[in-house]
């Protein structure tokens, strides 16, 4: 096969057309023969059974999810748990096969129960949009990526230039790059694992314009490289570098978390300093090791879902470092659970230490008129639109110059990427990337604890 037939297959859609279609249908099909194939004098308590252990295998994971462990800031849709159920119908009902079956009916129910089982998470995966393609399920990168040790020095003195008047030089890529770099915790002492980082096609070339540095927050659970892979960071800023002669922000992919399952609600507390790490410990080293736009005006934070509760945080916590915020399906109140609960694992009951940190409070008591964000939701999610209003009203009567955007779908990574595609000529924007610059002038300092 060509590189371009390989390139084909990567790129098939696990979200939409042949293949979600493909999969859930033959998942179907195995799902009825197991359940309507011949168990003899047994199949009139097989298939009640393995009916009523799914019931339960779903609700007692929901119980589970939803309610004793929430490893997830929001809640998982019911949704989910249907498609756990259907998963469970299938290991049910193909036990008597594996069990009782000969061999080649054995075979026959294993693979049947693998259809079954994948129809089931493909359904999950549309649901939320995290592994949008082949490639992406396979780890595959689509990106052009460097060894951040070949990138050239950043110049502590970069001559301001012209956006209006630079041009993209014919012999550079058209296409970014990304690289991977871990960013030390020298304040905060916080956990964080690999950083990677979008370099638009204008950063290859030595002599630049400034480059605005966005940086961005995934959700939680999941991984800070969740951006490039179910965000499809490099397409969409590739795309907006095409039209504007190579130049795009710079994006920094930041660990928000510390682990895959870990939540400190983007806070300095008991649960580690993820606050400090990205308000002090990944700026200070943006700025001494890319070749950026050093001005705290230009700079920005971001997220999803996690990602979106924690740009406001930093927004309304560091104005001086970030402000600039878009916020993505996020929580208006950072919580592990119950309000009560939140404030007595985090700081131990006290509910001073939890307001101080509180954005929502924060914004009632302080004024933002320098800051200035972009607050985004799925119109099919109910509790992210109501929080977005919230934050909306929040923010705005606290000064700010904020965005409500809606957007069609819920709480997925396709209402993300979305939302990233329509911030980034605003970003541009507010931060002189398009020949105007619509930050306020200020001190240029770099964090501003309130």
């Amino acid at each position: 096969m060509t590189a371009l037939g390989v390139d084909r297959v990567l790129d098939v859609s696990l979200l939409v057309g042949v293949a979600p279609v493909l999969a859930t249908a033959c998942g179907a099909v195995a799902l009825a023969g197991l359940l309507c194939g011949r168990h003899g004098a047994r199949r009139s308590r097989v298939v009640p059974c393995a009916a009523l252990a799914a019931a339960a295998a779903a609700a007692l994971t929901a119980l589970v999810v939803n309610v004793a462990w929430r490893p997830f800031p929001d809640v998982v849709p019911v949704a989910v748990f249907v498609w756990v159920g259907v998963a469970a119908l299938g290991i049910g009902a193909a036990l008597p096969w594996v069990r009782r079956g000969t061999v080649r009916r054995r075979i026959t129910a294993l693979v049947a129960l693998v259809s079954v089982i994948g129809a089931a998470g493909i359904q999950v995966n549309v649901l939320y949009g995290y592994v949008p393609t082949v490639r992406t399920a396979l780890g595959v990168s689509d990106s052009r990526d460097v060894d951040f040790a070949a990138l050239p020095p950043p110049r502590p003195m970069r001559r301001a230039r012209d956006v209006r008047s630079w041009r993209l030089p014919l012999w550079a890529s058209r296409r970014g790059a990304v690289t991977h770099v871990d960013i030390p915790a020298l304040e905060s002492g916080f956990p964080a694992r690999t950083a990677s980082i979008y370099l638009p096609p204008a950063y290859a070339v030595t002599d630049h314009p400034a480059l605005p540095v966005l940086v961005l927050i995934a959700g939680a659970p999941g991984y800070p490289q969740d951006w490039l892979t179910a965000g499809r960071l490099a397409e969409v800023g590739d795309g907006y570098a095409a039209a504007h002669e190579g130049l795009a922000p710079v994006v920094v992919l930041a660990d928000g978390t510390g682990g895959v399952l870990d939540n400190p609600l983007c806070m300095d507390s008991r649960a580690g300093n993820a606050e400090t790490y990205l308000a002090r410990d990944v700026p200070q080293w943006v700025d001494g090791h890319l070749d950026v736009d050093h001005d705290p005006r230009h700079r920005a934070i971001g997220g999803f879902s996690y990602g979106g509760a924690c740009a406001l945080q930093l927004a309304t916590r560091a104005p001086g470092t970030y402000p600039t915020f878009l916020a993505v399906s996020g929580q208006d109140e950072p919580s592990l659970d119950t309000h009560q609960e939140t404030v007595a694992l985090l700081f131990g009951g006290d509910e001073t230490a939890f307001a101080a940190r509180n954005p929502m409070e924060l914004l009632r008591t302080r004024r933002y008129e320098a800051s200035a964000g972009m607050v985004v939701s799925g119109r099919d999610d109910a509790v992210d639109r109501a929080a977005a209003g919230n934050v909306v009203a929040a923010t705005r009567g606290a000064g700010m110059d904020v965005r409500a955007v809606d957007l069609v779908g819920g709480h997925t990574w396709a209402v993300a990427i979305e939302a990233l595609r329509t911030a980034l000529p605003w970003l541009a924007s507010r931060n002189g990337l398009d020949g105007t610059d619509s930050a306020p002038a200020g001190p240029r300092r770099l964090l501003a604890h309130p």
